[in-house]
């Protein structure tokens, strides 16, 4: 008859075997232990007893690096008061607080997790598997859309006309509206252009208010005009692909989650002044995950905006300048600038915009884009290199010619087309004089084409003054080239 033993009893038998006179080895055999096991049952038996052979929790005794029990209270108080709030955002609001020792972010998520305030989803994709696409400055890019979901007392729906800058994450336009319409979405982008300026692109879905892509005409929209009058490329989505806007969308679930959730207003005015203030506090102090828990208007700030009265009108000029001799240039792809055929390093970040060089002294140069100083150097072309023209230095391998001065004279041919090229311009003498050579003489502000002592056209002058040394150290024009014989 087969009896079975309880484990505290097979481990009673062990110590007594041992104690019977039978090797630790060969008890460690028979029962399938190692010998440090029969040790261990030996020493708990001396110590307690039978009691001591039953299975003890595995529990330590102590957790150096468990978290401070004030701590778990202050964060489990954080969520009930702000329940949109996840565990990035409550520990940078402990590190606010000055909260020691700061936990990590998985501490908080298994605080969370052990007073049922958060619900654990499957995740599907890894997040390093996530790739974050952003433009590398601000006004950059702004990214616009339409939002609904604002509802007043008397049963209505407002739409919100949103719009946020790329970089910084910067709440452009946040107008409420009884019908999101093309009128009222173009005068919520005017009233952000009048106010911060105007974007290099604009990134939107294919709503009929924004693009005639996919309407019945064939013309532009407002919305259109407007970007194209401005000079701002409209990029348009792919159709069906909304992941393409994630920041704007991603903004609006922000919205619906901290100023949206179970609110009724009594009027578009007041719903209006409250969304305000709102957005004042977004864009100033609320962190933004997304931007390394910086306030977006810390972004946003490094560039300074280039801002227009009326939306229809071309870009106004930048601001004013520090005070001394300014040039301009356009940085190429290696992020430099060229000065008296010396290279100055800007950065590849700026490749392809346009930096105005600010000669302080004679040893110190320094760079602006947009207002805003990018880079400092100490001035390493010669203090004699030739004055910049136009924002161009004149290059130092050929000798500078005394300014031609008014009432200047050379001789030029007629083209085939009855034009006369001077300093790079094309200035009409007739078709009826083409294969002649006439006199071009340069008056002041005019450039007058004479014949055989008689004044046959006055033109007004509209060339390049930088070219007029080459126009003039060729007087009788390009020499022409001789054929072979």
């Amino acid at each position: 008859m087969l009896v079975e033993l309880q484990l505290v009893e097979q481990r009673h038998q062990a110590v007594l075997e041992v104690f019977a006179g039978v090797s630790i080895t060969q008890v460690a055999l028979r029962y399938g232990v190692t010998r440090q096991t029969v040790h261990r049952w030996l020493r708990r038996y001396a110590a307690l007893g039978l009691a001591g052979l039953a299975d003890a929790s595995s529990r330590p005794a102590s957790c150096p690096h468990q978290m401070p029990p004030e701590i778990e209270a202050r964060i489990i108080t954080l969520r009930v008061e702000h329940p949109e709030w996840g565990p990035q955002t409550l520990k940078h609001e402990l590190g606010e607080e000055d909260s020691t020792p700061l936990p990590a972010y998985s501490s908080i998520y298994r605080c969370l997790l052990r007073h049922g305030l958060i619900t654990p989803e499957p995740r599907k994709r890894k997040r390093s598997d996530f790739r974050r696409w952003e433009r590398t400055r601000s006004m950059e890019l702004w990214q616009m859309d339409v939002m609904g979901g604002v509802r007043l007392t008397d049963g209505t729906e407002l739409k919100v006309i949103t719009g946020i800058d790329d970089h910084s994450r910067f709440c452009v336009s946040a107008k409420l509206v009884p019908r999101a319409t093309a009128r009222p979405v173009c005068e919520a982008l005017a009233q952000a252009l009048r106010r911060y300026g105007v974007p290099d692109q604009m990134l939107t879905d294919n709503g009929k208010v924004f693009t005639g892509r996919f309407g019945p005409g064939k013309g532009e929209v407002l919305f259109d005009r407007i970007c194209r009058e401005n000079g701002i490329r409209h990029l348009p989505t792919a159709p069906r692909s909304p992941t393409t806007t994630g920041k704007v969308e991603r903004f609006h679930k922000t919205v619906r989650l901290e100023f949206l959730k179970d609110r009724v207003f009594a009027s578009i005015a007041e719903a209006q002044h409250e969304l305000d203030e709102w957005v004042e506090r977004y864009n100033t102090r609320r962190p933004h995950q997304g931007i390394g828990m910086a306030a977006p208007l810390d972004r946003f700030v490094l560039a300074v905006p280039e801002l227009v009265d009326d939306p229809l009108a071309p870009p106004a000029v930048p601001p004013d300048l520090p005070p001394g001799r300014t040039v301009t240039r356009v940085v190429g792809r290696n992020g430099r600038i060229s000065l008296a055929t010396f290279p100055y390093h800007v950065g590849a970040w700026l490749a392809g915009q346009t930096v105005e060089v600010v000669f302080r002294n004679d040893a110190l140069i320094e760079i602006f884009h947009r207002g805003v100083l990018v880079k400092a150097h100490a001035r390493r072309h010669p203090k004699d290199a030739p004055p910049p023209v136009r924002g161009h230095y004149m290059s130092r391998s050929k000798p500078l010619s005394p300014e031609p001065a008014p009432g200047g004279t050379l001789m030029r041919m007629v083209d085939p087309t009855g034009c006369v090229s001077f300093a790079g311009k094309s200035y009409r003498m007739g078709k009826a004089f083409k294969g002649l050579q006439v006199e071009v003489r340069l008056e002041k502000d005019t450039v007058e084409l004479w014949l055989d002592g008689e004044r046959i056209r006055t033109h007004k002058a509209t060339h390049d003054p930088s070219k007029l040394y080459g126009a003039f150290a060729n007087p009788g024009g390009r020499p022409r080239k001789q054929k072979a014989s």
